[in-house]
């Protein structure tokens, strides 16, 4: 339990007032009992996660792999995905949300246990005011449990089993018998046979009775169930293998809960020609960023049913009292008792227990205490704000700027992140409005770690506001915006910097120090082995912006440093794959000219072997060569030389010192701002390239001038 500042209302996303929440005793206690678990525990219940991390020591070492596992280790984590309150305000596209309306509300890392909520627009329903929002907050369970229902694909009289007869499992027998459904239940435990016996099941019988092959025959008339619904949640084979003994002949299973699915071919799967299908959460759109987050709706006459219709009509089957909830509630308990009842689910306290809901107070929430807002020290010492906080910025940003300056406060968009990122690494205060770093005086420094599409709109305020901005790369995402933060730089004392930290990396230094006095232009060839990324991943949406805007930057920068020169012109190939999972521009060949006579070749690959070095740069002239793999070694060929190097480290904590360092010193920006908007501009060319097939031109985005902001 913790006070966290309330969530940022977002476009596209609903605030609300919880007034109950719903714990999903079987999920929940799974979640925290890996979370209670030792390193030992979490490994042998999480074996894809280990094969990450081995995977991830193979590539980059042992130092930057338990920097990460201890980053992500660290991290508060929302717990709770089903409740119901009024909206407080909304931002929905739509319109269809106001203050006061009742509503029911989806979604992990949404519709969590916390007073206040923000929730995107497809995750929120409507409650009827002769529904009670404490049954309303059973909604996304009934969103589950009608999905599986929804692929059974159920008709009028069928008979159809429910194994598991926990909160799901009740659900679900409720569902198919308004449906007209001929449902028996099966459950190991007998006070969840006699409850389903009385809610939905026609009949039902625990596991280990005697009599339940021959009940299973009278009830079907000897000729199997035509499906089965696996609700339980369990390690044991024996639900799948239960099913298909008992199902007709081409029946199905629809696998809703948690079981192994080691299925025997022999002898019911193959002879009954069984079908079997996995049921996903509330429906269609889960796990679809564009739907989810986005707010984009599928076509009602294409997708008649996707999870947002799910959960409404479990709504109406709630006001019909088609389905009865209101039993299955065995514990109303306010929130400041919640460790109780999670002690209750994961058996600590010894308890029965079904559906065990949160209730919260209609209060007000108590504000959370604000750093005052007042100058102090030295106006040259670097008063650091953070806004965006993510695992980067933890792992790469705030250690190095904690070390240089001091640390006043950070906002995230969620409460719960701003107040452990907060806590670990001894922010002056926490919060998730913007406005309590860029509107303090205070704060001399803004660090700007969100997702691409609000860096410029937070630089160009953040520098409105009389702040030094250091900006994750990108810098923009478009030509008018880029054109908007260089107007406002130019006119500045305050220094912008965007985070392209490999000029920083000491091996970057020790071959540019080696080219420096040579007079003939360089030839450099820069291969990435980038990995791939889906489609549906945030940095390839509207919100990144795309691997070329986010990613190619740091090397079009690198290539600049390297050579001391300007780039003028860009020509960039992709392959044409005609692959629906990958965009041909995530596989692409680029050339740069450059203004002193040098060139480069970019080669970013998105479809090679993951377990190859990501980075490798070749740099030649004057009878010089230098290699740098991965930013760890280095190989410098002079004569009849060659000198190996190690000097790992791709500088993010190089670039962080120079920024503060040029803070405290009174000094221009580490890097010219002409560099950087020469950088975002020629990102911009390479998809004009790639769209026309032709080369491209790099100008500057703006005329920018040299103020006491930008160094020569």
């Amino acid at each position: 339990m913790a006070e966290v500042p309330p969530p940022a209302l977002a476009s596209g996303f609903v605030l609300v007032r919880n007034q109950f929440s719903l714990i999903s005793s079987g999920t929940e206690r799974s979640t925290v009992s890996t979370a209670q678990a030792s390193l030992i525990g979490k490994a042998r219940q999480r074996p894809d996660l280990v094969r990450q991390v081995l995977d991830s020591f193979r590539k980059d070492g042992f130092a930057e792999t338990l920097l990460r596992v201890r980053t992500k280790l660290e991290t508060l984590k929302e717990l709770g995905y089903s409740s119901a309150g009024t909206v407080l305000a909304s931002l929905d596209t739509e319109g269809k949300f106001k203050a006061g309306d009742r509503v029911a509300c989806g979604g992990g890392g949404y519709a969590s246990h916390a007073g206040v909520i923000a929730v995107p627009q497809n995750l929120v329903v409507k409650v009827p005011s002769d529904v009670e929002l404490d049954v309303a907050a059973f909604t996304t369970l009934g969103a589950i449990a009608m999905q599986g229902v929804r692929q059974a694909e159920p008709r009028l009289g069928e008979f159809v089993c429910v194994i598991g007869l926990g909160l799901l499992g009740q659900i679900t027998a409720q569902i198919l018998r308004a449906n007209g459904c001929q449902v028996f239940g099966v459950d190991t435990a007998e006070p969840m046979v006699e409850l389903a016996a009385k809610l939905g099941c026609h009949a039902a019988r625990t596991r280990s009775d005697a009599g339940l092959e021959s009940a299973f025959t009278a009830f079907t008339g000897g000729r199997g169930f035509d499906a089965v619904l696996i609700t339980a949640a369990t390690q044991s084979a024996d639900p799948v293998e239960l099913a298909t003994s008992i199902l007709r002949q081409k029946g199905v299973i629809v696998v809703v809960g948690t079981v192994p699915m080691n299925i025997a071919r022999e002898p019911f799967f193959y002879k009954k020609e069984l079908e079997l299908k996995i049921s996903c959460s509330y429906g269609p759109g889960r796990y679809d960023p564009a739907y989810e987050e986005e707010g984009h709706d599928y076509p009602y006459g294409y997708v008649r049913w996707t999870e947002n219709r799910n959960m409404e009509a479990f709504v109406r089957l709630l006001e019909n009292r088609s389905v009865d909830v209101q039993p299955l509630i065995t514990h109303v308990l306010d929130v400041e008792q919640a460790e109780r009842a999670y002690d209750i689910v994961t058996g600590k306290v010894s308890e029965r227990h079904l559906g065990i809901l949160l209730k919260y107070s209609e209060v007000e929430e108590r504000p959370v205490a604000r750093l005052p807002r007042v100058a102090g020290g030295s106006p040259a010492k670097p008063r650091i704000g953070f806004i965006g906080a993510g695992s980067f910025a933890q792992k790469s940003l705030i250690p190095f700027a904690k070390a240089g300056g001091e640390l006043l406060s950070v906002v995230t968009t969620r409460g719960v992140t701003a107040k452990s990122v907060g806590e670990k690494f001894g922010f002056g205060t926490h919060s998730t409005d913007a406005n309590d770093v860029l509107a303090n005086p205070a704060v001399n420094t803004v660090f700007i770690a969100t997702r691409h599409d609000s860096h410029a709109r937070l630089a160009a305020a953040a520098l409105e506001a009389g702040k030094n901005v250091f900006v994750e790369k990108p810098l923009a995402l478009h030509a008018e915006e880029l054109a908007h933060v260089a107007e406002l730089a130019r006119h500045s004392d305050r220094r912008l910097l965007v985070g392209f930290n490999r000029r920083y990396s000491p091996l970057a230094r020790e071959a540019r120090e080696v080219f420096a006095h040579i007079a003939e232009p360089l030839v450099i060839n820069y291969r990435v082995n980038a990995g791939f990324i889906p489609k549906e991943h945030w940095t390839q949406t509207t919100e990144g912006g795309g691997r070329i805007l986010g990613e190619v930057c740091h090397f079009v920068d690198l290539m600049q440093f390297l050579t001391g020169s300007e780039p003028t012109q860009v020509h960039a190939m992709s392959v044409a794959a005609d692959n629906a999972q990958m965009p041909d521009q995530d596989n692409v060949a680029i050339s740069l000219r450059f203004q002193n006579g040098s060139v480069g070749q970019i080669i970013y690959v998105a479809s090679g072997n993951k377990m190859l070095n990501k980075e490798r740069i070749e740099i030649f002239g004057g009878g010089q060569s230098f290699i740098i793999d991965d930013f760890r070694s280095g190989e410098h060929y002079s004569a009849r030389s060659r000198r190996r190097i190690k000097l790992p480290g791709k500088g993010h904590q190089q670039e962080v010192e120079a920024f503060l360092r040029a803070i405290q010193e009174g000094k221009p920006s580490p890097i010219a701002l002409e560099s950087l908007v020469l950088t975002t501009t020629a990102t911009f060319a390479i998809l004009d390239s790639l769209r026309t097939g032709l080369p491209q031109v790099v100008t500057a985005a703006v005329t920018v001038g040299l103020g006491p902001g930008a160094a020569a």
